[in-house]
Parts: C-alpha cells; sequence; structure tokens
C-alpha cells in the first residue's frame, strides 16, 4: 500500500523533530558532564522577565532554548534601564529553572539609575547621594532573592558635575572616581547585600575597554579583592563594523588573561554578545574566550540572540560547543609559554590603546600580566609601562641578561638611548595607530619573531592576523583570522610528532606535515583555530 505524500512528508517532519530534540538532550547532557571544564551561561533581562518569563509558556520556551545550547547556569535579572522586574515574576522564573537542574543566579545592571553623569549616557553620578540610597535598595531587593548578583559593566562613573567637583577636591579624576566606586561598592553593595543574605556571592564584571578603567572608576586590584568574584567582558564583534567595530578579535584573549592574573581563583567568566557580529566572529567570540582559560561562558542575552544575527549565531556556536568543551579541557591551569606583555594596573596608553590586542595578532604569543618581571624569556613594553616606577631598572636588568625586549617607538622615546641602541631591543613602529600593526607585511613581522622567539626555542612564520599560543609544555593553538586560507610553519629546536587535536569550525581544515623539529601548516582555512599537541 502507497503512503501520500503528505504522511510522508509529516513523518519526515517527526522524524526531524524527533533527531532535533536527541541533539538538544545530547548537547545538554554534555554540557553537564563538562561543567567541571567549561560551564555555559546566558542572562535573562529585567525586560525578558517581564516580557518572556511572566507566564510559563515563555519559561518553557526558555529552558528549551537552553538546553538546545548547552546552557547550565541561568543569570536572571531584577533591574536594568531603570526598570525592576517583578519579585513575584523572578522567584517563579528562578525556582522553574532550578527545578528543571539549572544553576540559577541574579544580576543587576546599574543603568538609569539614578542623577546622570555630565558623561555617557545613562550612567550615574554616585557623589548623589540619592542615587547611593537607590543603588543601596536594589541590591538588597535582589540578594534576598539570589545567593549570587552579578553587576553588569555599567558600574562605573565619569561624572564631573558641580557637586562631584566639589567632593574631589585635589584629588585627579582617576583618584576620585576609583575612591568613589571603591566606597560605594562596599558601603552600598557589597555590606548591605551581606546584610541581608550572608550567603550571597557578588561578582564585578568588567567591560572591555581596560585602557579606560581607572579613567571611570574601575580600581582592578582593589574592587577585585573587595569582590567575591570577577567576569570579563571577551565581546570584540566585527572589526569593521560601523557602529560596534573596532576591537579587533585578541582583545578577548588578552583581558581575559590580564584580569585572571590579577584575580586568580576569582576570574569566573568571559561574557560576549552578538551585536555587531556574523557567525564567524561571534563563534570567535567565544574561542578566545575558552582559550584565555574561562570558567564560564556567558552568552549575552537570551533575548538579543533571539532577534537579528542571535539565531543564526546561536546554531553556529552550537555546532562548536562539543569542541570547545575539548578546547577547555587542554587549556585549564596550564602555564603559558611565550613573551611577557605586562600592563601594569591603572596605567595610562597615550596614543597606544589598546596596543597590546594588535602585537597580539601579529603572531607573537603573548603572556599577559600586570606586573614587570625582570625575570622573562622575552618581554614587550609599550608606554604603559612607565606606570611602574622601577620599569627602567627591570629593563636594564633584561638587558643585561640578553633578553630580547620589543619596544614600542611611544616608550622608546621616554628611554635613554643606550637602551634603544641595546642589540637586544626592537623598536616597534606604532607611529600613535596600534591598528597601523595590522598593515606589516610577513617579511617584515618574520625578523621581529624570529628574535622575540629565539628564547623559546622556536620559529613561526605566517601572515599577519594569525594569531600563535603556547599553552602549557605540549600544546600549540594557531587562529587565522583572515578571510582567506594562509599557510604557517613552526620550527622547533628539538624534534616533535605534531598531531592535530582539534579545528574550529567543525568544517574547517588544517593541512600539515610534521619533520624533525618542523610543522608545515601548508592550509589553514579563513577564520579557523587549529590546537596541535606534540
Amino acid at each position: 500500500m502507497k503512503r501520500s505524500n503528505s504522511a510522508i512528508c509529516a513523518a519526515l517532519v517527526s522524524v526531524l523533530i524527533l533527531a532535533a530534540g536527541v541533539r538538544a538532550q545530547s548537547l545538554w547532557d554534555l554540557a553537564h558532564r563538562n561543567k567541571d571544564a567549561l560551564r555555559i551561561a546566558t542572562l535573562f533581562s529585567a525586560q525578558d522577565v517581564r516580557d518572556r518569563l511572566s507566564s510559563d509558556k515563555g519559561i518553557d520556551d526558555a529552558i528549551d532554548w537552553c538546553k538546545k545550547t548547552g546552557v547550565t547556569h541561568a543569570f536572571i535579572e531584577s533591574f536594568r534601564d531603570g526598570y525592576t522586574a517583578e519579585r513575584q515574576a523572578l522567584e517563579h522564573a528562578r525556582n522553574r529553572f532550578r527545578e528543571a537542574g539549572f544553576d540559577v543566579s541574579g544580576c543587576v545592571t546599574p543603568t538609569k539609575v539614578g542623577k546622570d553623569s555630565t558623561g555617557w549616557t545613562n550612567i550615574a553620578c554616585y557623589t548623589d547621594e540619592p542615587t547611593q540610597k537607590h543603588v543601596q535598595e536594589i541590591f538588597e531587593y535582589t540578594a534576598a532573592l539570589f545567593d549570587e548578583i552579578m553587576i553588569d559593566d555599567f558600574w562605573f562613573t565619569d561624572c564631573r558635575c558641580d557637586a562631584c567637583r566639589k567632593a574631589r577636591g585635589d584629588k585627579t579624576w582617576p583618584q576620585y572616581h576609583c575612591d568613589l566606586m571603591i566606597e560605594v561598592s562596599r558601603t552600598r553593595v557589597l555590606k548591605p547585600a551581606r546584610a541581608v543574605n550572608p550567603n550571597v556571592k557578588n561578582i564585578i564584571k568588567y567591560p572591555q575597554w581596560y585602557d579606560q578603567f581607572h579613567n571611570r572608576g574601575y580600581e582592578v586590584v582593589q574592587e577585585t579583592a573587595d569582590f567575591d568574584r570577577t567576569w570579563v567582558g571577551t565581546e570584540t564583534r566585527d572589526y569593521a563594523d560601523k557602529r560596534w567595530g573596532g576591537d579587533v578579535q585578541y582583545k578577548g584573549y588578552y583581558l581575559m588573561r590580564w584580569l585572571g592574573g590579577i584575580g586568580g581563583a576569582k576570574c569566573g567568566g568571559g561574557w560576549f554578545d552578538p551585536f555587531g557580529t556574523h557567525e564567524a566572529t561571534y563563534v570567535e567570540q567565544a574561542r578566545q574566550t575558552v582559550l584565555a582559560d574561562a570558567k564560564e561562558m556567558f552568552l549575552f542575552c537570551y533575548g538579543a540572540l533571539l532577534r537579528d544575527t542571535g539565531p543564526a549565531n546561536v546554531a553556529k556556536l552550537r555546532t562548536e560547543i562539543p569542541d570547545l568543551f575539548k578546547l577547555a579541557q587542554l587549556v585549564r591551569d596550564q602555564p603559558l609559554r611565550g613573551i611577557a606583555a605586562p600592563k601594569p594596573p591603572n596605567s595610562d596608553a597615550g596614543n597606544e590603546q589598546y596596543v597590546y590586542d594588535f602585537v597580539g595578532m601579529l603572531g607573537l604569543p603573548l603572556v599577559p600580566a600586570h606586573e614587570i618581571r625582570p625575570d622573562v624569556k622575552a618581554a614587550f613594553l609599550p608606554v604603559h609601562a612607565l606606570k611602574d616606577p622601577q620599569a627602567q631598572a627591570k629593563l636594564d636588568t633584561m638587558l643585561q641578561a640578553g633578553t630580547p625586549v620589543l619596544v614600542t617607538d611611544g616608550l622608546a622615546r621616554k628611554l635613554p638611548p643606550a637602551c634603544t641602541d641595546n642589540a637586544n631591543v626592537t623598536v616597534l613602529k606604532v607611529n600613535g595607530k596600534p591598528n597601523s600593526l595590522l598593515d606589516l607585511t610577513r617579511e617584515q613581522l618574520k625578523p621581529i619573531r624570529d628574535k622575540l622567539l629565539a628564547p623559546l626555542g622556536l620559529r613561526f612564520d605566517a601572515p599577519n592576523k594569525v594569531a600563535l599560543y603556547l599553552i602549557g609544555d605540549h600544546c600549540i593553538a594557531v587562529e587565522n583570522f583572515n578571510d582567506e586560507a594562509i599557510s604557517a610553519s613552526l620550527e622547533f629546536a628539538q624534534p616533535v610528532q605534531a598531531e592535530k587535536a582539534l579545528v574550529l569550525p567543525v568544517e574547517g581544515q588544517i593541512d600539515f606535515a610534521c619533520e624533525g623539529g618542523r610543522v608545515n601548516l601548508t592550509k589553514i582555512t579563513p577564520r579557523t583555530l587549529a590546537v596541535l599537541t606534540y
């Protein structure tokens, strides 16, 4: 008996639905099995709570989406943009997610929270007493609902109103803003939240604009010490996007590693979003976050990921999640090898803003650090180094030891000629435009790489915008951020037997041959991460 076309179609749809359900359940199970290596989280904003989590149908849809995406940690937000989510909706959503097997935390985004700053839109003046009181009320309200609260990265101020000018006294603006935010954090967030809920843990999430932290009140050393945990903004988006662009992919890696050095075990996860991205650049954010040894990968946010480029980005991410778990296992707690790249906290960048990120795109394996150490094998020092009063003495020690040091032309102008004339010093011509480094050719990069990598017993040859990561003693990652396939090579001082550990995206390709101490990467497809073990 022949089946009708409609019956066949119905059967096919049923099979596809069943297959999708199996894949979702497999990813959900896989995520639970790998939580110790990497957790995946998302945020339901206060507006999401109102619009999407105020009915059981909406919560069912949200839980289903999370399971299909491997999300096991839900952050449910109480306040954003002047709106406070209703207690009943928050409690019901929290309880439903817990019952479904999720870890659940709270979140506060302090935008439109009180008196406006004279600077950034929607940011508050925290010199203002009523604003401080409102902040305290928000955190007391949230602490009564959740045992963990994250503050989204608007916990800063750049206000210079008359009240701020008067309160500032003889302090510089960075000093005043940092001291103010430390005090408000202690008296209006941490103390009152703990008074309401002695078990509450408070997370400060730092933005990605690390060269401006101290100018807007983020004092990363003291605030990291005060808060229970820290989170990191690893969003980089499309470099050429007219609204969101300008950040290269390596920024997420550098910042996550740098703040991880300051926070140690407190440093939890990296947070990125879909804005100004397409599939390839969205998942590059995830890879950089995991390469940087994040314990958690945070997808901002549920509502945004349901619209515009969000669905396509998430579909692409889902294909990479199994290998991202493998990547997390490869990098977890492994020491970095490479070129020390210290940025002293609260250091001024001058006209070398975020130069570390662009140097990382040159195939120089940086080891982000927050202090200058003279006992390293190789170093990169921009003008930020001048924040350390012992910078000159430490540099002299390096040069006396024969350590190769790459300095920017901006720093070179501040150093004695005897330093820049030293054979161990290479001056990198930034010319006040860090993004100009992306124009360096393969031939121009070769002598720089050869000199800096020599103490590591390694040579690396590749075009620009190909990053190199040396993880532990037996793992190397190479990521091609170009839109075309490239070739590259690695030369070791000793014979090696390299093997391919993973390649992302799943359809990406890497052709390589290993002979003696040389690994020839004859093809790495566009926007592809390759991890080799040896």
